[in-house]
């Protein structure tokens, strides 16, 4: 039970050293501060096989193209969509919009002149509905 006292938060901090062999010199780490990602990575290389590398030189060389060209042409696409839409496209959507405020301000001006009634109804202003039993 002595254990269980020892540990509890009662007892205090305890301190701990790691056993006698793990501890390492600093004066060991100054020696691989020299070399760069770069140069471990190009070091790394020449444990494959020639045939490995070229064949990863050629691939990597490869999608770089192939990422250039998609992105040329995804430019080239993009202008040549957006100016399309824009001559031919906004034009109509102009005009239409135009045509339904004129509608819609001719509306405004029957049902202010002939009254509230005679904007929703179809027939002609200044035409008179004749009576169902006369003609």
């Amino acid at each position: 039970m002595a254990g269980i006292e020892e540990l509890s938060p009662a007892a205090g901090p305890v301190s701990t050293r790691p056993p006698e062999d793990e501890i390492d010199d600093d004066d060991d780490d100054d020696d691989d501060v020299d070399e760069t990602m770069m140069e471990r990575l190009w070091g790394l290389t020449e444990m494959f096989p020639d045939t490995v590398r070229s064949a990863a030189e050629l691939s990597a060389q490869c999608s770089v193209s192939l990422a250039k060209k998609f992105y040329s042409f995804s430019r080239s696409a993009l202008w040549v969509g957006t100016t399309s839409f824009m001559i031919l496209v906004l034009p109509v959507v102009f005009e239409t919009e135009r045509l339904q405020l004129e509608q819609q301000q001719l509306q405004q001006q029957r049902q202010i002149l002939l009254g509230p009634n005679t904007g929703m109804s179809g027939g002609m202003p200044g035409m008179m509905a004749s009576a169902p039993g006369k003609m």
